[in-house]
């Protein structure tokens, strides 16, 4: 792992994300990219550069310029801290939309993980509204760790991974193995069943053996666990064992297939009171970013 991506809005949420990131990127000597993405009042296209648009009234147009000198600002005061701590740090800044703005610097910079703050949303909220890392981590080329609160412990010695053991599922995150090796961590996989989608703990447990000597997990346990939906059953498992981190691979649904199907991992992220690593699924490699 190389570079560490953080968006922060300074709030007190992406300060507790900085933090979590810092830790990981001091244990990986990462380098950690702070962005910060100013929104423009006006509709217009995404400046990489992060200056004004030509267009528009002037009004807005100072009241963008005096938002990116806060900014600027801000980030300067958030990097130092980095600094002081030993870690290498880049300070970005655009305008335009928080999620494209970190799209384009995923793209650019090579992220290795994108490290961001959630606060979880009502049911209403997360169909009509959703958020920026919602949005990340269905779309994001790189694994995404949403951070809802400050975590206990930043070491990550228990890290749950949940897995649907069908045919298709064939990887694990290469991420989840570097930070057990980083870590020394216990990969605890769970299946989840549920009244839809039960499975014998017999053959359950089969398949998860063959899944972990087929992707070489080393230092793991197996284990079923029962609850009305996946989701549920995943949150209750890693607060049964006192997970320090839930990892899980999404298949990264959008447009109406989002809406029907909704997505487990981020409900998980919405609603777990931990760290969520997540990674999209690629059907046509049948791997993980």
């Amino acid at each position: 792992m190389n570079t560490i991506l953080v968006p922060t809005d300074f709030s007190k949420t992406a300060q507790t994300a900085l933090e979590v990131a810092a830790s990981i990127a001091k244990k990986s000597r990462a380098e950690i990219l702070l962005l910060h993405v100013v929104e423009e009042i006006e509709e217009g296209s995404f400046n990489v550069e992060g200056e004004a648009a030509a267009s528009g009234r002037w009004e807005d147009r100072i009241f963008t310029a005096k938002m990116i000198q806060k900014s600027k600002q801000q980030l300067a005061k958030a990097a130092t801290s980095l600094v002081e701590a030993g870690i290498n740090v880049k300070q970005l800044l655009r305008v335009g939309t928080p999620y494209h703005g970190i799209q384009a610097i995923i793209t650019e910079h090579e992220a290795d993980l994108v490290v961001m703050g959630t606060n979880g949303h009502s049911p209403l909220e997360e169909v009509l509204v959703g958020s920026n890392t919602e949005k990340v981590i269905r779309r994001s080329s790189c694994p995404v760790l949403s951070i809802n609160k400050k975590p206990s412990r930043l070491d990550f010695k228990s890290i749950v991974f949940a897995v649907s053991l069908r045919k298709d599922e064939v990887s694990i995150p290469p991420l989840v193995k570097e930070l057990q090796k980083l870590y020394g961590s216990t990969i605890h996989l769970v299946r989840v069943n549920t009244p839809g989608m039960f499975m014998s703990d017999k053959v359950a447990k089969e398949r998860m053996k063959e899944f972990a000597e087929k992707l070489k997990i080393e230092n793991y346990d197996m284990n079923i666990y029962n609850d009305f939906t996946e989701e549920t059953g995943i949150i209750n498992f890693a607060d049964s064992v006192d997970a320090d981190m839930i990892a899980m691979s999404t298949h990264g649904r959008t447009g109406i297939s989002h809406l029907l199907n909704g997505s487990i991992a981020e409900d998980v992220t919405n609603h777990a009171k931990r760290c969520v690593l997540t990674s999209v699924f690629n059907k046509k490699n049948g791997r993980s970013k």
